[in-house]
């Protein structure tokens, strides 16, 4: 942390987005700026900068008078940013698959091997990350410079959603083939197969997310934050 003012907020924004993605921030949880800035021995101003950035993501709500906290997952955001990016990726999806390369063939099997090893060991808690690295990189073989920061933006509440159900028996599992299948209908050049691969892929994801409401007590918040 002992660089510019400008990075240490941009660092300090990144982990704590991860932790509250990754739900080692817990809804509801206090974020009190002054541990952090003992735990990151910097000043109070990067970590209000990062606080604030997570405000606008809607990941951290401000309580006039009580204190800064982790939002509670908003179901209707999920369900809209699930909507948007379906779109988004539908798009993605069949330009990808007229642009793959034999190097992106290459990534694509990379990060499916890395998957069927999580799912194998049973370290759940890293599988996120390599499901985003496999949708970044459809993203970047459609072409679409943007196309990922929207993906980002929309899926805010969805990231910690899909974390949540990482737990569920058989998901990732079922998950991870969903994403083989994908990734060998964008080698193929097969886009009409790579959208249906893909549409199959999100909307089942998300009705085992909407599942989780019933025992989401105290985590899930109804309408918008």
């Amino acid at each position: 942390m002992r660089n510019r003012p400008v990075q240490k907020a941009d660092q300090i924004y990144e982990l704590l987005r991860h932790s509250i993605v990754m739900l080692e921030m817990a809804p509801g949880a206090p974020i009190v700026e002054r541990e952090l800035c003992a735990t990151w021995e910097v000043s109070r101003t990067p970590v209000r900068e990062a606080v604030q950035r997570l405000a606008e993501e809607g990941l951290v709500v401000v309580v006039p008078h009580s204190g800064t906290y982790v939002s509670r997952i908003s179901y209707r955001s999920a369900e809209e940013g699930f909507v948007i990016r379906r779109a988004l990726e539908v798009e993605g999806v069949r330009r990808a698959a007229s642009l793959a390369t034999e190097d992106d063939s290459r990534a694509l099997d990379r990060v499916i091997l890395r998957m069927r090893e999580i799912v194998t060991s049973g370290r759940l808690e890293r599988y996120l990350d390599e499901d985003d690295a496999l949708h970044f990189s459809l993203a970047r073989m459609s072409g679409m410079t943007r196309l990922w920061k929207f993906i980002m933006i929309a899926k805010v509440d969805l990231d910690r959603m899909r974390q949540l159900s990482a737990t569920v028996p058989g998901h990732l599992a079922r998950v991870t083939e969903q994403h083989a299948a994908i990734a060998d209908a964008v080698k193929r050049g097969k886009a009409d197969q790579a959208e249906l691969a893909m549409r199959i892929h999100l909307e089942s994801s998300f009705e085992v997310m909407s599942g989780l409401l019933r025992a989401g007590e105290g985590i899930f918040v109804e309408g918008e934050k």
